[in-house]
């Protein structure tokens, strides 16, 4: 079992232990997967997208860095540094602007790559890699907003 599974079950044990309805169908549910996905992340047997990995980064209050095994620090995240709705929905308008304009590209060109176009699976794994680089320049820059203008989206 690699590091992710290892983590990721410890994780909904922990708050299993404070509260019994964190199951694996219950946060399958919370992250828009199948029970069986979710197990199946759980016993290593299958990775999630990094969009999943982000979903349950967020549940359980740690960074994408710890539960990939890239760091032991859990690196809890503290309230200031969490997306508001506000902060969802701005990201969300970003993401299909820059979609928009990746499919119908400069002077109705498509996006290519070293010359050629760009498949729709690369633009969605490009665009994926790129909202979260948004989502953690957001939070770095709530970090560091100064409190008199924090809780006011």
């Amino acid at each position: 079992m690699d590091i992710f599974a290892k983590r990721l079950r410890y994780l909904r044990e922990q708050k299993k232990k404070d509260d019994s309805k964190f199951t694996q169908g219950y946060v399958a549910d919370l992250i828009g997967v199948a029970r069986s996905t979710y197990t199946a992340y759980e016993n290593g047997t299958k990775q999630p997208p990094l969009e999943t990995i982000n979903k349950i980064a967020d549940l359980f209050g740690v960074s994408f860095d710890y539960l990939t095994g890239r760091t032991n620090d859990k690196g809890i995240k503290d309230q200031s540094t969490t997306l508001t709705d506000k902060d969802e929905r701005d990201i969300a308008k970003r993401m299909e602007k820059l979609k928009k304009d990746l499919m119908e590209g400069a002077n109705g060109e498509a996006l290519t790559f070293r010359g050629e176009p760009m498949s729709p699976e690369a633009i969605e794994s490009f665009l994926d890699a790129i909202e979260f680089a948004e989502r953690q320049a957001t939070r770095a820059n709530k970090k560091y907003a100064p409190k008199k203008y924090r809780g006011k989206e």
